[in-house]
């Protein structure tokens, strides 16, 4: 939190739609999303989502997105459709206070965030997508001197589905002083290493490299 994931997306993005553009925003962040409005030359788009996270409301706002003819997308945040009132969580946790056990559970919750919202973003015509998702580190279980304890992992995970970063060609995380740390591109692609610098943070040009590649 803090960090700088909503401007770096949007810095991401004028840079590669380009001056005119047309930049839009799922947002969920109870407003925040709107803070840049009169900082990021240009301008963008947002279509709020409140109150219900479900898979299938991301997946109708990517429609509506699409309809919107977009040069890019910025979904901000993908973690309330795990997470969040009406999310995958909650639906599952719905499923269990119904009664149902076992694979029930989970099978449509599922479900629906396959088809609604991760198949979607892999189907989009929209030439760039832009997903934040909040990070946390976990705790996990180690030994200590022959006893069981419990200490903060010191890799980051974001809030989502254990997959959701192999859907991703690019991933990175921000730190504290807002510079990108690059975890993972397509290496086998040229150029494609040069186009996010590790420990720098992202900006309009990041994104002009990344349009160029695109381009190439």
């Amino acid at each position: 939190s803090g960090c700088g994931k909503t401007y770096s997306a949007l810095l991401l993005a004028r840079g590669f739609v380009g001056p005119s553009g047309r930049i839009g925003m799922i947002e969920t962040e109870a407003g925040r999303g709107e803070a840049y409005a009169d900082t990021i030359p240009g301008g963008y788009d947002v279509l709020p989502i409140r109150g219900d996270f479900s898979p299938k409301n991301y997946g109708e706002a990517i429609t509506a997105a699409e309809g919107a003819k977009l040069d890019a997308l910025i979904i901000d945040s993908a973690s309330h459709e795990w997470e969040g009132a009406g999310g995958v969580l909650s639906m599952a946790a719905a499923n269990q206070a119904a009664g149902k056990k076992g694979p029930l559970v989970w099978q449509k919750p599922k479900i629906d965030h396959g088809r609604h919202f991760v198949l979607r973003l892999l189907q989009t015509p929209i030439p760039l997508v832009i997903v934040c998702m909040r990070a946390k580190y976990p705790m996990e279980q180690v030994v200590v001197d022959g006893k069981k304890d419990w200490h903060r992992s010191e890799k980051l995970e974001p809030k989502q589905s254990e997959d959701i970063l192999f859907e991703m060609m690019f991933h990175g995380w921000i730190d504290a002083e807002h510079r990108f740390r690059v975890t993972k591109w397509p290496a086998a692609i040229p150029g494609a290493a040069g186009i996010f610098i590790d420990g720098q943070p992202v900006t309009i040009e990041t994104g002009q490299r990344l349009a160029a590649w695109a381009k190439s």
